[in-house]
């Protein structure tokens, strides 16, 4: 398993994965010593992620191996048809999977997304339109659903 520290808009993000694809992306909360050279495996997602930040990419094209239960995976694949610039909520997001009452199942397993951004957690909120809890912390939730509106806010001043 190669690892690879880089630097985000929203903090320092540890990269994780080998030949089979990516296992996880993951914002930290303390610092660590950025890589000076990308391991091979980990170069696409860097790039790709470094371009989703300057605003040049809404589709990631990488492969993913995340390690999670068949469940969570399959809210996993759920979550990469929320299309960027929108959101669903846990409840849409539960009957899409076909149980309308697994919707503290869904929200569990969405909060144990092991590929931050790339699998597209942020996009969930809750039905009455309020940010929900966020594994990175609802500041970078909140960052992030702004970052993708196609709505831009101006500043007055």
């Amino acid at each position: 398993m190669e690892a690879a520290y880089i630097q985000t808009p929203l903090g320092i993000t540890k990269l994780e994965g080998d030949e089979n694809g990516l296992n996880s992306i993951t914002v930290l909360d303390v610092e660590e010593e950025l890589t000076d050279l990308i391991p091979e495996p980990l170069e696409d997602a860097s790039y790709q992620l470094q371009e989703y930040f300057e605003g040049k990419r809404e589709n990631f094209d990488l492969d993913l191996n995340p390690q999670g239960t068949d469940f969570q995976k399959r809210v996993w694949n759920a979550l990469l048809d929320i299309p960027y610039g929108k959101t669903t909520s846990y409840l849409e997001l539960s009957k899409t999977l076909g149980d309308v009452k697994a919707i503290r199942a869904v929200a569990a397993a969405n909060g144990k997304n092991p590929l931050w951004i790339v699998i597209p957690c942020h996009r969930v909120i809750g039905s009455d339109g309020s940010l929900t809890g966020y594994a990175g912390g609802l500041h970078r939730k909140k960052w992030l659903l702004d970052h993708e509106s196609p709505v831009k806010q101006q500043s007055l001043f």
